[in-house]
């Protein structure tokens, strides 16, 4: 028996899938095959094969030590996993063990930077076949099953802020420098590719063209559905804006052009970095604006769109939503203090939440507002009616993100919680506020019971445990700004 039968993964569909690809694979020329898989902190890691153990691989997959699911930003293991007790803290995590990636065929995609190179998604298994519950793609994989048994389907586009920079010295840079080398290392030494504070500038765009192709044409060649690159308000910094797709296409999108993002533009002399605030003192924060709506599986209606004009305030939600909209918006503000430790999960990107910056400091809705947390876009009968989430940052993990989504929005749905009305002056004193650091994001988290039983308590936990211990690091640091360009510059 292959592993991918134990796995209960031998369906005629993948079997169809496999020898198609190994086809593919022979006739094209391939070599190498990277087998990646998105670990907690959004960062893609794995194996590289040639490409003549394919076959082998897609039907047993190949071994990763587990520690690699326990790993903080740093990249240290949060847990002891050669103590006692390990065992029933994590369940097959004792001593290190090995883990099963398994590759999706459905995945497949030839590298557009590099010669001769495919790459396909993996997910965890434990030996007997069962699939790792900590891994955070099967979170979304469980959230979305939540909709699907109610016959809905959650839609999502992605606006990424990011920053491209130009690296002073790709070859031998200081973070080359064996002398230098440490755990986590020095940060590249970069210059700016536009000077900033002019917004959508097309002399900004001309002057960063030529990144901004290898963004484009990387992305395009990978099958994204890219609609646009913009120049942003911050000196170096950029937006990517993609179509709307199905909630775990979108998160898969967002792994993959993270990852190609920053290699594409590595080979050409380029750093970018998805760290929500880069460590320099004439910067803009990054965000990470999540557009979402619901869908009728069975006709593609948007749930979310009012038919038509309801009675009342002009600031209830039920005026531009529907009542499931409404719920889903009230819940989405009712959690959000814990969807924060999962939408913004680095130390670094509770710097953005301040006032009057085009980003979230109080935890409100409005109507094609920019300061809100939740900004809601849409009129009855607008077939495009969404929230936009604008608390996410875009180093987030995107399956935590969207899943977070899901669970809230669906205690709101099912609680029938009601939201207040529309704020049209989002930096006003008074309103509950965004938590203000991580560790007291994660303790949000801890404490909503709601959140805690969507999610599981062995994952919140666990979660609760790698976030706790990058804060403790960052507490101890003497110098907060060199502990971020240390901990996020070079590496996300």
């Amino acid at each position: 028996m292959s592993f991918a039968e134990r796995c209960g993964l031998n369906s005629r569909e993948r079997e169809t899938a496999c020898e198609q690809l190994l086809r593919q694979v022979e006739a094209s020329g391939i070599e190498l095959i990277r087998l990646g898989w998105c670990d907690l902190h959004g960062v893609v890691r794995g194996k590289t094969i040639v490409a003549s153990q394919l076959r082998q691989a897609l039907a047993n997959g190949i071994g990763m030590v587990s520690t690699l699911l326990l790993k903080d930003s740093s990249d240290r293991t949060a847990f002891k996993v050669f103590e006692p007790g390990i065992q029933e803290t994590l369940p097959g995590f004792a001593g290190a063990s090995n883990f099963t990636l398994m590759p999706d065929p459905a995945s497949w995609h030839v590298l557009p930077w590099t010669e001769k190179t495919g790459w396909l998604q993996c997910q965890p298994y434990f030996a007997d076949g069962r699939i790792v519950p900590l891994d955070s793609r099967h979170v979304l994989q469980q959230a979305v099953q939540r909709l699907t048994d109610r016959g809905w389907q959650m839609r999502c586009g992605l606006e990424v802020e990011f920053h491209i920079y130009r690296l002073k010295d790709p070859l031998h840079g200081a973070d080359l420098d064996p002398d230098h080398a440490d755990w986590p290392g020095p940060a590249p030494e970069v210059s700016l590719i536009h000077p900033g504070y002019n917004l959508l500038t097309e002399g900004w765009f001309d002057r960063a063209e030529e990144p901004l192709r290898i963004v484009q044409r990387t992305a395009q060649a990978l099958g994204l559905p890219l609609i646009s690159l913009e120049i942003e308000l911050g000196p170096s910094q950029v937006e990517a804006v993609f179509d709307v797709s199905d909630v775990l296409t979108a998160a898969d999108h967002m792994v993959l052009f993270r990852n190609a993002t920053r290699q594409a533009l590595r080979r050409a002399g380029y750093h970018a970095t998805f760290m929500c605030r880069p460590p320099f003192e004439h910067i803009m924060s990054s965000g990470w604006h999540l557009h979402q709506s619901l869908c009728e599986t069975s006709t593609g209606r948007n749930v979310f769109m009012r038919d038509g004009v309801a009675q009342g305030d002009a600031r209830d939600a039920r005026q531009v939503l529907s009542d499931v909209g409404a719920s889903w918006l009230a819940g989405l503000l009712s959690h959000a203090p814990a969807l924060t430790a999962l939408c913004t999960s680095t130390s670094n990107g509770y710097g953005r939440f301040r006032p009057n910056a085009m980003a979230p400091q109080s935890i409100l809705w409005g109507r094609d507002n920019r300061g809100a947390m939740l900004r809601v876009i849409g009129e009855p009968g607008d077939k495009a009616t969404r929230i936009e989430n604008r608390l996410g940052e875009p180093a987030a993990n995107p399956y935590l993100y969207m899943a977070s989504q899901i669970h809230a929005g669906l205690d709101g749905v099912d609680t029938l919680l009601q939201a207040p009305p529309a704020t049209e002056t989002p930096y006003s004193p008074g309103a509950a506020t965004i938590p203000t650091s991580l560790a007291d994001a994660v303790q949000a988290l801890h404490k909503d019971a709601a959140m805690c039983q969507a999610l599981g308590q062995p994952f919140v936990d666990y979660y609760r445990t790698i976030k706790q211990a990058e804060h403790q690091r960052m507490a101890q640091a003497e110098d907060v700004q060199e502990f971020h360009r240390r901990e996020y510059f070079g590496r996300i």
